[in-house]
């Protein structure tokens, strides 16, 4: 697995629980009651993800560029 995607995780008030969301992969989500459960759980959907890419000879998204904020 690309560990190189750019994954944010938040606090959702509406699902009481913490959402992990891969920024160049469309629609990749997880939740978790920790971001450390949050954080597995979308590198699972990550894997699936990319897998389903892969079989239907979809275009696989390069990672974005590291970018650091201050």
């Amino acid at each position: 697995m690309n560990k190189d995607y750019t994954i944010t995780i938040f606090w959702s008030k509406e699902d009481e629980a913490y959402v992990a969301v891969v920024q160049e992969l469309e629609g990749c989500s997880a939740f978790g009651s920790t971001p450390e459960e949050a954080l597995k759980e979308v590198q699972i959907a990550m894997e699936a993800w990319l897998e389903v890419a892969r079989e239907k000879g979809d275009p696989i998204p390069k990672p974005l560029p590291q970018k650091i904020a201050v």
